[in-house]
């Protein structure tokens, strides 16, 4: 996980830091085990391929904190849709039983999510917080 820089395009320099927590539909605890390194593996190829980076990343049974940093260019929105859309599509071709967990329904991820800005400063101590959950 890279230390939180200053990225610089041709008209702006930035830091856009942000602690995303997503939670898994109706709250069941699918998040552990196999389920849990899944998603972390997933987001983290998706962040690979996106303008997107993990500063850290960490699950707890029915939800997953995530330190990221983003472009000003693309809305936070659009990550989260992202990053939802595609790990469900994963996690439902990877775990044939969630058909038993959601009633056929292709979800995993709750409708909402919670994601606030985090100063420099504040950066270090949320990456120390999402490190110590799960």
């Amino acid at each position: 996980m890279n230390s939180q820089e200053y990225e610089t395009k041709s008209h702006c320099k930035y830091l856009i830091a942000l602690h995303l927590i997503l939670v898994v539909k109706y709250r069941k605890q699918l998040l552990k085990g196999d389920v849990g390194d899944f998603v972390k593996q997933k987001i983290t190829e998706i962040a690979e391929r996106s303008e997107f980076n993990i500063e850290e990343i960490e699950v707890d049974k029915d939800h997953i904190h995530i330190l990221l940093t983003i472009s000003p260019n693309i809305s936070v929105a659009s990550y989260v849709r992202r990053i939802k859309q595609s790990t469900t599509q994963s996690l439902w071709s990877r775990f044939k039983w969630f058909k038993k967990q959601f009633w056929v329904k292709k979800t995993f991820w709750s409708d909402g999510y919670f994601v606030c800005s985090v100063g420099n400063a504040a950066a270090d101590t949320i990456q120390k917080y999402i490190q110590e959950q799960g």
